[in-house]
């Protein structure tokens, strides 16, 4: 049963099945707001304890997660109001310091990849200010207080021959940012989420966990300063997808009574039983693969102006 696990980044969905199980988690505080306005959810959970984080299977820490079903779509002043949301939100989890922050965004991923190149587009569009203010200071922006913004696209290991930890931290040691803001693709339990939903939370990030290609993480033990971790799922495991698709075709044949038996003996089967019975049919040619959106170029151009966008405002 412990080999038995949902396949996502999101530590929203992590809860969602078990609250499917109905399995109450000790020591993780939820608190959800909705926006009407801008039909925009956003909900923050906490894992306080241990316990909590034992059962989660991720760190202790504050989890946001932001759901705009609209996110997706080619509509501007939208992409506006996330942007601004977002901003709100990484603000909440920068560290307390009165002078200006000098922060160091990590775009993580692989640019040749188009579902896995957030990171580096976000980086692409970001206002970097840490060299102007190096060399002309504050005054060059008008502005009283300018954090100073510097970014960083390490690559991934077949393109480097490096962690993308190991490059990081050297940056880290020469540079001495105050915070990093780690920006990356994730994969999501359902198709829903795909490029319609971002997580932020404090707890930093394993670059390529989302496809089971775990690396070297990114935290405050590792790197040696607070890291915020910002992402959005592009992919989703192909089992999932069969996983949902056998659900449906349950709950049709229930409706239908001359099939209504068949739809009993597979509903008697568990949750661990249904996924190794998915993963035996779809072995061994489907069960590595990873789905994307058809459109998902176009939602990564968009997405990486929203998401530098909101950084661009929370750090102007």
């Amino acid at each position: 049963m412990s080999q038995f696990q949902v396949r996502t980044d999101l530590a929203l969905e992590t809860r969602e099945k078990f609250e499917e199980d109905n399995v109450e988690i000790k020591g993780v505080r939820v608190e959800e707001e909705f926006r009407q306005e801008h039909d925009i959810k956003i909900t923050t959970m906490v894992i306080e304890t241990e316990n909590g984080a034992k059962a989660m299977g991720k760190p202790r820490g504050t989890y946001i997660t932001m759901e705009a079903e609209n996110m997706d779509c080619q509509d501007e002043d939208y992409h506006r109001e996330i942007s601004l949301e977002l901003a709100k939100l990484v603000r909440k989890l920068l560290p307390d310091q009165k002078e200006p922050l000098s922060v160091l965004v990590a775009g993580l991923g692989n640019r040749e990849v188009t579902p896995d190149a957030l990171g580096p587009r976000v980086v692409d569009n970001l206002l970097i200010t840490r060299h102007v203010l190096k060399e002309f200071g504050k005054y060059a922006f008008g502005e009283e207080e300018v954090h100073a913004v510097s970014g960083i696209v390490p690559g991934v290991m077949a393109q480097t021959g490096m962690e993308s930890q190991e490059i990081i931290r050297g940056v880290i040691e020469e540079t001495s940012p105050d915070v990093m803001i780690a920006i990356d693709a994730l994969a999501a339990r359902s198709t829903r989420r795909l490029s319609r939903t971002i997580q932020i939370t404090d707890t930093g990030i394993n670059p390529g966990s989302g496809v089971g290609n775990h690396r070297h993480g990114l935290s405050k033990e590792t790197v040696g300063i607070p890291v915020i971790a910002i992402g959005v799922p592009t992919v989703v495991d192909a089992a999932t997808i069969v996983s949902d698709t056998m659900q449906t075709l349950i709950h049709a044949m229930e409706e239908n009574s001359h099939l209504s038996a068949l739809s009993t003996g597979l509903n008697a089967l568990n949750d661990m039983e249904k996924y190794e019975l998915i993963r035996e049919l779809l072995s061994p040619q489907l069960n590595t693969m990873f789905v994307t959106p058809k459109d998902i170029d176009e939602s990564i151009k968009r997405l990486s102006y929203t998401l530098s966008e909101g950084l661009n405002i929370a750090f102007a």
